[in-house]
């Protein structure tokens, strides 16, 4: 996973208040169908090894912040990015605001003003759900197991995910405060009405309770990039179906080289 290639690396971003542990094997899956790339995986500011920093109030800074994980670590342009849910509205951001950076985006079940209206980003029969994660004090455990109802399509078939989620949670809490922040920047953040500058792969799921999937084709229709949608995944695609995504990704790369 480590081997670097003549081939822009691969940045891996995550969502809402997610670390990059969250990923799990789907890194090693992802190396696999693409050998000799790099994949790099970032936490957000205040999730992850970062939760002790504050989470930005705009997507901008979040961007600003990957970039400047990435000088750090000594990484120079260009970069692939693939991210999901508020981690696609930061690689977008990105891409807007600098292409050159960006040979490529595959963004995963994500949603964004002005394209799609607040009750498709944030579906309504989650907000009772949300609101107990948010005002109570549930255990972590229970706290997790709500989170993975809400974002797997099969949550059964993810053994040994709860207990690692719930021990991420008591290792790297994010504070409420941050998750505050995170979910401020995600519903203020505009995106641009005309197409990054970058190749662009949408992927979206049939059965993602939390986001409509009607946010991703609406891009697509507008932006006029490409869209795959998986038949039966949840919200977090890559823990329901990674070799789908990673398949999705090789393919898409074989017939458009970006």
């Amino acid at each position: 996973m480590n081997d670097v290639s003549a081939a822009p690396p691969w940045v891996l971003l995550r969502g809402l208040t997610r670390e990059r542990r969250h990923w799990g094997t789907f890194p090693q899956t992802f190396a696999a169908a693409l050998p000799a790339t790099q994949v790099i995986t970032l936490d957000l500011p205040g999730n992850g090894a970062l939760h002790r920093e504050p989470s930005p109030w705009h997507v901008e800074a979040m961007a600003r912040h990957c970039r400047r994980q990435l000088q750090g670590l000594g990484v120079p342009p260009p970069y692939r990015v693939l991210a999901m849910s508020l981690g696609a509205m930061v690689a977008t951001c990105w891409a807007a605001s600098h292409p050159e950076e960006i040979s490529a985006a595959v963004l995963i079940n994500t949603s964004m003003r002005p394209f799609s209206p607040f009750h498709h980003r944030l579906r309504p029969r989650n907000y009772a759900s949300l609101l107990w994660l948010m005002l109570t004090h549930p255990s972590d455990r229970d706290s997790e197991q709500a989170i993975l109802r809400l974002t797997s399509g099969a949550p059964q078939r993810h053994a040994g995910v709860l207990d690692a989620w719930t021990a991420y949670r008591r290792e790297r809490l994010v504070t409420r405060a941050n998750a505050l922040r995170q979910l401020w920047a995600a519903a203020r953040w505009c995106a641009p009405r005309g197409c990054p500058a970058v190749p662009l792969l949408l992927l979206t799921s049939t059965a993602d309770g939390l986001v409509d999937m009607r946010c991703s084709q609406q891009l697509a229709q507008h932006w006029q990039c490409d869209i795959a949608t998986h038949p039966w995944a949840g919200h977090d695609l890559p823990l329901d179906d990674g070799p789908w995504v990673a398949e999705q990704v090789r393919g898409w790369l074989a017939h458009s080289p970006p």
